[in-house]
């Protein structure tokens, strides 16, 4: 069964809110990662490496609160309404194609379903209601 998560794109501040939201929900962080670690054939623009690839923060035993910073390399600048997305983790790869080709529908796909250099699959779309999706199927699975 394949889990839900919000999922925050900022212009820029990403690690500013995420600490806030660390002390209004409490715990760790499972994951930060910065632009500057993505593999070099990734051109991200000197003045972006600092900023938020993806971070993590599980606010309950069901929720992860997932964020990052957008960079004008991987597409236009997010504004308030168009930044919050709706990231679905699957328990497989036959589930994440379904579900990618299901919401995809009538819809446009912003990034195809593939593999990552993270080790996952990963697709982004927007669905027929421009409501923005995020499907992921991690390959090691955590237990």
């Amino acid at each position: 069964m394949a889990t839900i998560n919000p999922y925050v794109t900022f212009q820029n501040g990403c690690e500013e809110a995420f600490n806030f939201y660390k002390k209004v929900f409490g715990g760790d962080f499972e994951y930060i990662g910065r632009f500057k670690d993505m593999p070099a054939e990734f051109k991200v623009p000197d003045s972006e490496v600092e900023k938020i690839m993806h971070i993590s923060l599980r606010i309950s035993k069901d929720t992860v609160l997932m964020g990052s910073d957008s960079s004008a390399a991987f597409g236009p600048p997010v504004k308030v309404g168009n930044n919050i997305s709706i990231s679905i983790n699957t328990e497989s790869e036959s589930e994440a194609k379904d579900l990618f080709k299901g919401l995809a529908n009538d819809g446009q796909v912003n990034m195809p379903l593939e593999k990552t250099f993270w080790g996952s699959l990963f697709g982004v779309l927007t669905d027929q209601y421009g409501i923005n999706w995020m499907v992921n199927y991690d390959y090691e699975q955590s237990k």
